[in-house]
């Protein structure tokens, strides 16, 4: 069985701290950031989902995911409620 690790669960994490509004906003890690967000990014960056390995803009593989990503999150916030 395959579960969301805690390396997968960090990627989620950053990829749902991008705005949701706009397109034409990113994100910038900043030196002082956790290594574990650092490192994250550095693996959103590796595999196409975010511009730069620092932050930068979702691409469109990242979008796609990070529509996924609040559907999920969307649907789960509901049940508890």
């Amino acid at each position: 069985m395959k579960v969301f690790d805690a390396d997968l669960t960090e990627e989620l994490n950053l990829i749902l701290r991008f705005p949701r509004d706009s397109l034409m906003q990113g994100l910038k890690i900043h030196h002082d950031a956790s290594q574990t967000i650092v490192d994250a990014a550095a693996r959103l960056h590796a595999k196409g989902v975010i511009t730069q390995p620092d932050g930068g803009y979702l691409t469109d593989l990242g979008h796609d995911i990070a529509d996924h990503a609040r559907r999920i999150q969307d649907a789960l916030l509901m049940k508890l409620n």
